[in-house]
């Protein structure tokens, strides 16, 4: 059978309410998503009432196609007497409105309470041995027959008060009439497509879906007049939806001292009296049974109202409108209706499940931690009452392992120690990394003009008696001079580059930085025949920074630039200085041999550099890019090859730094 209660998977999101509501414990969790299974829901409705994400939803008929159909024919609705709990303002426009819709006449369930009420009378007397549980309500009926199958005959043979008023309208106005049950209960919708009960009632929607209907139709009850419903109409039958309404209608007196007569309303309650009927505890004659509290508190009853004021709006319908009902009339209409069939049969449905042995359950506790009963917490967070519980869900497929919150906490917690240690031992393997680059990079650097000294050098002691005759060996010290020298540069870098880490803020001018560096520059050999344009766009161009480490960035910039200037035409440098929010971007600009796309990644990293050997060291942007994100900045640059290059370098006007980080 198609399920009426259904779920939304993208609106799921692993709260578990709807198992902790769930009586009969219907619900299997598929990665995260409660679904439902069907064959076990009873279709009380709770998980939909519980569930804040409306993940829940209730297969309803297609409005149009309804509303079509009923247009065409002769139909006749049938409204539960909770009805003044979901509309309290306006309930007694509501005939009205459901007239506007196309219905012919609308009429009270209430009068089928009536009709059936005197079963239970003549039930009970007849039956004084035995237990008698209500039949009314269809969730309570559906649980019997799924999960306690002893108790099927126990349960009044008699039909509903909406089966009995459906069968009431097709005796006395014709087969031919559609039936269609408005009411706050969703489990109706299953009981209308009962076997025992089927051909009787066309279509079942909730109050819910009927506001959804006079919505879509511009129906506000509000301009609508007020309302009766037609003949027949309801005696007592109008308190059918409180608890105990059954007993008053049927006339069946309780006592607080009587022991005969139950009244049991709520989910947990009901669980409870079937748990103690099913080990014969209780010897009550009748039980008036409903799984929500009151019909008032239905699934589908859509009221912001709490419950006593819902109690209180139903009373003062029945208290407004009983005394219009004309006894002798209404008499009448049951005396007429004494061969009608209201009598009905119920039978097993068992639900079997699969057996899970002591031995697996100790092992599914197990592997979430639950070695010991005081591992057991029994929070509640998975929806179930026990850790035992969850477990032996988990053992028939029911449940899923990361359901349980302590044991999902300690996984991430596990899982967030075993990332640190991961992260640390891949931060140590990166130092030793970079460390063994980073000779790499000295051995090959410093082996060069090693190398070259020692030949030299070799070269010099044996020539230093010969010193005059051989001549050229000036030439050959002077080589060995230039190669230290060069080992001495890098070995000057290395330590600049090894001393980043602090940093001396002052307040200064940053053009005038630039063009007292500009001067300086000019005489180098590199600037010959260099064009160097300076100029600013900015209203304020001074900040806050380690001005000996900027000028060491712009040291480099500008020599790359020149250098890479060499032997071309058109040498210009442009300089510019611009103002972006509370930072000043430097652009230094060359009409260079451009960068390479397969070098632009390694532009940043040290010891590479493409300069002839013994020009450069390839520390010099390395250091750069290290000085600038001290300054909390950025250091980037765009390349055109044979066209030239940008660097852009933005520093903040004003840094905040820890005081480890300034000298």
């Amino acid at each position: 059978m198609e399920g009426v209660i259904s779920t939304k998977p993208d609106r799921c999101r692993r709260c578990y309410g709807c198992i902790r509501e769930c009586p009969a414990k219907a619900i299997r969790v598929v990665n995260g998503q409660a679904l439902i299974m069907q064959d076990r829901c009873i279709v009380c409705g709770h998980c939909v009432k519980v569930c804040s994400q409306q993940a829940k939803g209730v297969k309803s008929t297609n409005t149009l196609e309804f509303l079509e159909r009923i247009q065409q024919g002769t139909a006749v609705a049938l409204v539960a007497p909770s009805f003044a709990a979901s509309w309290p303002e306006n309930y007694r426009k509501l005939p009205a409105a459901l007239r506007k819709l196309g219905f012919s006449m609308v009429m009270e369930t209430a009068f089928g309470a009536d009709l059936i009420s005197p079963l239970y009378a003549e039930e009970i007397s007849n039956n004084p041995a035995e237990t008698i549980i209500s039949s009314s309500c269809p969730a309570v009926c559906h649980y019997i027959e799924k999960y306690y199958p002893k108790l099927v005959p126990n349960l009044a043979k008699i039909v509903s008060p909406m089966i009995a008023m459906g069968r009431y309208v097709k005796q006395v106005y014709g087969k031919e009439h559609i039936i269609v049950f408005f009411g706050p209960c969703i489990a109706k919708k299953v009981e209308g497509r009962d076997p025992q009960v089927e051909g009787v009632i066309d279509e079942v929607f909730t109050f819910a879906e009927l506001k959804n209907i006079l919505n879509e139709n511009a129906l506000n009850l509000d301009d609508l007049e007020d309302s009766n419903f037609d003949p027949p109409h309801a005696n007592l039958g109008k308190v059918y939806p409180l608890a105990g309404g059954l007993l008053k209608t049927a006339d069946i007196s309780i006592d607080l001292m009587e022991k005969e007569i139950l009244v049991v309303e709520g989910k947990s309650k009901v669980i409870e009296l079937f748990e103690e009927l099913k080990d014969n505890q209780i010897n009550a004659r009748f039980i008036d049974v409903l799984f929500c509290e009151g019909c008032i508190s239905g699934p589908g009853i859509d009221s912001s109202l709490n419950h006593y004021s819902r109690r209180e709006k139903v009373i003062e319908f029945v208290q407004d409108s009983i005394n219009l009902v004309d006894k002798k009339v209404w008499k009448s209409n049951l005396y007429n209706s004494r061969d009608l069939q209201l009598e009905r049969e119920f039978e097993s449905r068992q639900v079997y499940s699969e057996y899970v042995s002591d031995e697996d359950l100790t092992t599914i506790l197990a592997s979430i931690n639950k070695h010991t009963d005081r591992d057991r917490l029994n929070c509640g967070a998975c929806g179930y009452l026990t850790c035992k519980e969850f477990a032996i869900s988990v053992g028939k497929g029911l449940a899923e392992r990361q359901m349980c919150l302590p044991f999902l906490i300690d996984e991430l917690q596990n899982a967030y120690e075993d990332l640190r240690s991961t992260q640390e031992q891949l931060h140590s393997a990166e130092k030793l990394a970079s460390i063994g680059q980073l000779a790499a990079g000295i051995a090959h650097e410093i082996n060069n003009p090693l190398g070259t000294i020692m030949l030299y050098a070799s070269l010099v002691k044996r020539q230093v008696e010969r010193l005059e005759a051989a001549g050229g060996s000036g030439q050959d010290l002077q080589t060995i001079i230039n190669e230290a020298n060069r080992c001495k540069n890098i070995v000057a870098n290395l330590l600049n580059f090894a001393r980043q880490g602090k940093l001396s803020l002052l307040q200064f001018d940053l053009f005038d930085l630039l063009t007292q560096m500009i001067k300086k520059l000019k005489p180098h050999p590199a600037f010959a025949g260099v064009k160097v344009e300076m100029h600013h766009e900015a209203n304020d161009t001074s900040l806050e920074a380690d001005k000996d480490q900027l000028e060491q960035v712009f040291l480099n910039l500008l020599m790359n630039a020149a250098e890479a200037m060499e032997g071309r035409e058109n040498r210009k440098i442009t300089i510019v200085i611009e103002e972006q929010h509370e930072s000043l971007v430097v652009k230094v600009t060359d009409t260079g041999c451009g960068i390479p796309k397969e070098n632009a990644g390694k532009i940043f990293t040290p010891f590479f550099t493409t300069k002839k050997i013994g020009k450069g060291t390839g520390l010099g942007m390395a250091i750069a890019y290290g000085i600038i994100k001290m300054h909390k900045g950025d250091i980037n640059f765009e390349s055109q090859p044979e066209q030239g290059t940008t660097f852009f370098v933005r520093l903040p006007k004003v840094i905040t730094l820890s005081e480890s980080l300034i000298n």
